[in-house]
């Protein structure tokens, strides 16, 4: 008989795509239960008597799954907090799949944070593992932080916060006529939004390191020490995929897989991923025996991703690929942090500052949305001097610096010819 309990924070497609999804095919858990405050799609699933779809994009198709017995709880409402605390503190897995970890203490009361420690104060198991999965290297040790702060006594000895690497590319669809197009599964029949993601499903993790605990969902691939792989993902998996939706929303394109037979900007991608990133991460990386930090494994990894990125079962949107701009060209981020790690291994970061150009023309060029000062919307970004990207990222990095901040400019400023002649095709 299953002895597993599963609870989730945050219903979207990498929760109900991946993490109730294993827990549900597993066939190891005895109850699934997932925190939402979303009323309407709480409600949607209920009144489908728990049952949901998930649609999974393949290289040849779309394949549509139920996924059933999946409680989802409002924890702003009383009933459901009660509820859900009652099931953290059965919980042998739980996930948080949040929009950042800054969304760990927010809510107050009903903070995941407090939520969490209430559960594990209260808990009825010998063991609980949390996998910390939004989009930060060191999101289980911020959320363990986080619990503590909030629990009243200390915790359980059998917790372990585990850090994840997610590659799985997935969206929402809310588009009625992409619905209909790509005759996709809405996540049940009363609600018109449908979950996509693509079939990746090598998901990496922190190694559980409790006595005599197995995790009931099985698939996820254990590492000892996660951070190179969480590397890999930032400075290679993200930072492609954004050098390319910037590029891609420069040209127009409103779907990745509008680049996919474009010759010169794939190459621009793949030069960025194997001459760039992957040639300094396997010169970090190299001594830990790993087939990924190898010029084969890392060939082998960026050209299986450029192909998924573009996959058009998938369908990914450049909108959504460049939201957050401000984020994402953030000092130590995708774009930066790479440039930053490539010209520490003496490598110049000529196809990442053309990523980099792509994103600072896109937020010029949509300031107000991004919320860019009017002393710098400087008009057309074929004409920034190195004073201007000087102040531009000096906003963008909320006033920190770097010692390669010269050199990020001179190579910004030497993309301008190849990033206008893509614009102008």
């Amino acid at each position: 008989m299953p002895k597993h309990v599963f609870t989730g924070f945050g219903f979207g497609p990498i929760q109900g795509g991946l993490f109730a999804k294993e827990a549900f095919q597993s066939g190891n858990f005895s109850r699934l239960a997932v925190a939402e405050i979303d009323a309407d799609l709480v409600d949607a699933v209920r009144s489908s008597g728990g049952s949901y779809y998930v649609n999974v994009a393949r290289s040849d198709g779309i394949e549509s799954l139920r996924i059933d017995n999946v409680e989802l709880l409002n924890p702003t409402i009383a009933k459901d907090r009660s509820n859900l605390v009652e099931v953290l503190s059965q919980a042998t897995e739980i996930a948080t799949c949040l929009p950042s970890v800054s969304f760990y203490e927010a809510g107050g009361p009903d903070s995941v944070a407090m939520l969490i420690a209430e559960g594990l104060e209260n808990s009825h198991t010998g063991a609980a593992i949390i996998y910390a999965a939004e989009n930060n290297n060191h999101a289980a040790e911020i959320l363990q932080k986080a619990v503590l702060r909030k629990a009243g006594a200390p915790l359980q000895k059998n917790v372990q916060f585990l850090n994840t690497v997610i590659g799985k590319m997935s969206r929402v669809v809310t588009d009625p006529a992409e619905i209909a197009k790509l005759k996709l599964k809405t996540v049940t029949p009363d609600i018109e939004r449908a979950f996509l993601v693509e079939q990746f499903n090598r998901i990496l993790v922190s190694r559980a390191q409790i006595t005599d605990f197995r995790p009931g969902i099985e698939v996820f691939v254990e590492k000892d020490d996660l951070l190179p792989f969480e590397e890999a993902k930032l400075y290679g998996h993200n930072a492609i995929h954004s050098v390319l939706g910037f590029i891609g929303a420069m040209m127009d394109a409103t779907s990745m897989t509008d680049l996919r037979d474009d010759d010169s900007v794939m190459q621009i991608g793949r030069d960025a991923f194997l001459q760039e990133s992957g040639a300094s991460l396997v010169q970090k990386y190299s001594r830990l025996g790993d087939e990924l930090f190898t010029q084969a494994g890392f060939r082998a990894y960026a050209e299986d991703l450029l192909e998924r990125m573009t996959n058009p079962y998938l369908g990914d949107t450049v909108a959504r690929v460049t939201r957050d701009i401000v984020r994402k060209l953030e000092i130590d981020g995708r774009i930066f942090g790479t440039m930053q790690l490539a010209l520490e291994y003496g490598i110049e970061p000529k196809n990442m500052a053309l990523g980099a150009l792509a994103g600072i023309a896109v937020l010029i060029e949509k300031a107000e949305q991004h919320g860019l000062p009017e002393d710098m919307r400087f008009g057309d970004w074929r004409r920034l001097d190195p004073a201007q990207l000087k102040r531009l990222l000096d906003w963008l990095w909320k006033g920190r610096t770097c010692k390669y901040l010269p050199q990020c400019i001179e190579y910004i400023k030497s993309a301008v010819g190849c990033l206008d002649a893509l614009t102008v095709k």
